[in-house]
């Protein structure tokens, strides 16, 4: 079986949408980063846009769910972080733009 890449896994956290924004939570600059053991079991560490997000958790849920549903993947620990602390610098020049920033 060929190896899980951080580029799958990043494909796949791509079709997580944040409901408010409407944007997925990529190019939202929310994914920090993304780990792959050599079980295969992949680690995520991402933020929300402001402490008590009220979707927080379908949020991560939806990250969780996405990641599982990469073949090959046997678990998946999504942690959310707070640091760094969010700032629309973080989003691609295309969600900037998508958001008028």
């Amino acid at each position: 079986m060929a190896k899980i890449t951080e580029e799958q896994i990043t494909d796949a956290l791509r079709q997580v949408i944040d409901p408010e924004l409407h944007l997925d939570i990529v190019s939202l600059g929310l994914v920090y980063s993304v780990e792959i053991s050599d079980d295969d079991i992949v680690t995520a560490k991402m933020t929300m846009t402001v402490p008590g997000c009220p979707l927080q958790n379908q949020i991560l849920y939806s990250a969780e769910q996405a990641i599982l549903g990469v073949e090959g993947v046997k678990d998946t620990n999504v942690q959310l972080v707070w640091e760094p602390p969010w700032n629309p610098a973080m989003m691609t020049d295309e969600a900037k733009k998508q958001l008028g920033f």
